[in-house]
């Protein structure tokens, strides 16, 4: 338990940075943009947000493990520059389609600043931080990933102050990711092409991660149309207000993430004895993590948004207490998934069933939408993530069953 808890120290304390750095910003933002322009622009986060998942594809999941079983740092370089292949065949792609999703949904007084603020963050998607995970070393991930991003808000926040244009902003965060990207490439693999001249063969890599990628995008396609939703189909209050939840619960997603990274390592170590029991940890921890956070967002959602958004829009009680329902599922899940299914190769039952919940909410969110119930979006995106874990539950549980029969295996 020592590992973990220095795993999670390491994975928590350093990227907390770009944790407190957009806090600092959203009341800088909001002062100038507007309850109006609120919604849109965290609606072109959002779908930023998205984009940058399906640049990810499976490297997220997949890639740490692949690096983890590199013989060399040959072998690791060959791994990354494959990613940057594959990802560099769908940045063309993806970006422009996002930038004109981002176009229809926002306000249109505020369509160019919610367009660049979905390329910027899109961007992410290129991040080497799945290499740092899998390396096991939260000083890369902070170096490459956090600092270049704190870099870019702390300089953003003084001019944001002066001229009121949010470009600055965006350009400086697309600027320090693309940066940082050219250091990683020349530090960890020296002198390898990135441009994907065997195009049919980076076809085949995305394929070959198809049902991994597909896991990833059906849960975050629910988890990014909230802000979107309401956007296009509510009344500027009700979405300002919704999007001011929204973002809560994705600053509040950190913790899991942050979390999953510590406890999966752990969990799935070679050799190591009493599985079981590691798995109960990282299960109750997520569940202990699920409870508190639900009800911090509910308790303290609205005061804590009127204000990060200098009092321009203000998420609800009943917002923030479905988000907070949202949140303790999709905690609850996340062990069973990353630490239980996925390592038994259980890609396509979660897949099936993450498609399944994904259909679910994003229908029952449209429909709230066309009502013009902010709410109900909220509530459509609770549900998924409670029809997931409970679907996911009892496969989960007769996996962890197994490993009781399991031999025991000395340290």
């Amino acid at each position: 338990m020592r590992t973990v808890l220095l795993r999670l120290s390491g994975f928590t304390i350093l990227p907390l940075l770009s944790l407190i750095t957009p806090l600092l910003l959203l009341p800088v933002i909001s002062g100038f943009v507007g309850g109006e322009g609120i919604s849109s622009v965290i609606s072109g986060q959002a779908i930023g947000t998205f984009a940058a998942t399906v640049l990810m594809w499976g490297w997220n999941v997949d890639g740490p493990v692949a690096i983890a079983r590199a013989a060399s740092s040959s072998d690791r370089a060959g791994v990354y520059l494959r990613s940057i292949r594959t990802r560099l065949i769908l940045l063309v792609v993806t970006v422009p389609a996002a930038a004109a999703v981002a176009a229809i949904v926002a306000v249109p007084a505020f369509r160019w600043e919610a367009v660049a603020m979905t390329c910027a963050v899109a961007l992410a998607g290129m991040s080497p931080s799945w290499f740092c995970i899998g390396l096991g070393q939260p000083r890369l991930l902070a170096v490459y990933d956090t600092v270049p991003r704190f870099i870019a808000t702390a300089l953003a926040v003084p001019v944001l102050l002066v001229s009121h244009q949010l470009w600055y902003y965006t350009g400086l965060l697309a600027a320090t990711t693309l940066a940082s990207l050219i250091v990683f490439h020349r530090t960890y693999s020296p002198g390898g092409n990135w441009w994907p001249r065997d195009l049919r063969g980076a076809v085949r890599e995305l394929g070959a991660q198809g049902r991994t990628a597909g896991i990833s995008l059906a849960g975050n396609a629910y988890a990014s149309t909230p802000a979107p939703i309401a956007t296009a189909s509510t009344a500027p209050a009700a979405s300002g207000s919704l999007a001011t939840a929204d973002t809560l619960y994705r600053f509040g997603l950190f913790t899991v993430v942050a979390l999953g990274n510590a406890f999966q390592g752990w969990t799935l170590e070679r050799g190591a004895s009493d599985r079981k029991r590691r798995h109960l940890a990282a299960i109750w921890s997520h569940i202990g993590l699920g409870v508190i956070g639900a009800a911090v967002l509910t308790v303290a959602g609205p005061f804590v948004s009127s204000l990060l958004f200098a009092g321009q829009a203000q998420a609800t009680t009943e917002l923030c207490l479905y988000y907070g329902i949202a949140f303790l599922f999709l905690s609850a899940s996340t062990p069973f998934i990353r630490n239980l299914l996925i390592p038994a190769g259980q890609q396509g039952l979660v897949l099936r069933w993450t498609l399944i919940s994904a259909a679910f909410g994003v229908a029952a969110m449209i429909y709230a939408g066309f009502m013009g119930n902010a709410p109900g979006i909220a509530l459509g995106m609770a549900l998924s993530e409670a029809i997931l874990f409970l679907t996911l539950l009892i496969p989960g549980s007769k996996l962890l069953a197994t490993e009781s029969m399991e031999p025991v295996a000395a340290e």
